[in-house]
């Protein structure tokens, strides 16, 4: 099976590159682990709060760099983070529905390894997911978002998903 983002990483003791940004592999136990322990030392919505932000880094600039780096328009922008999102093994992105105008996005994710990772849950987990999306939609709605994951995995439904909505 291809894969453009693996096929283009360069490797350099001690340093993945893909096109200039440095990018390291870390297990989804990692990830969840860390998780866990936030919640139990700063309590659950500070854990999602402080989770959410760390994504938003990631969102954030990428978009940023592939719309001065790479001239990608905002619609190329959101296409190229669901591909790379899949091929860098964050799960299995599709875009559900995109308005520009209304600063609207939804998207799904399939096979989340974050919610694989974390376990059964009652409500969802996949707190970086929502932050890099939520990064994503600043980026591409020019100004701040409303980031919601509407269902998850880890409680038991078929897919994670995220709806986006730029804030009036």
């Amino acid at each position: 099976m291809e894969n453009s983002i693996i096929e283009q990483l360069e490797f350099e003791t001690g340093h993945l590159n893909y096109k200039g940004v440095r990018y390291m592999f870390i297990r989804p136990e990692v990830i969840a682990t860390l998780h866990k322990l936030l919640e139990a030392e700063v309590g659950p919505e500070k854990c999602i709060e402080m989770m959410m932000a760390a994504g938003n880094v990631g969102g954030s600039k990428s978009s940023q760099r592939y719309k001065e780096v790479f001239g990608y328009s905002e619609q190329e922008i959101v296409e190229f983070m669901c591909k790379m999102g899949g091929e860098i093994g964050w799960g299995i992105f599709s875009l559900e529905h995109l308005d520009l105008e209304k600063g609207q996005m939804v998207l799904e994710v399939g096979d989340s390894p974050f919610a694989a990772a974390y376990g059964e849950a009652e409500s969802g987990v996949c707190h970086l997911i929502r932050g890099v999306m939520a990064g994503l939609g600043e980026g591409i709605f020019g100004g701040r978002v409303s980031s919601v994951e509407t269902a998850c995995a880890a409680k038991g439904d078929a897919r994670c998903r995220f709806e986006v909505t730029r804030e009036t």
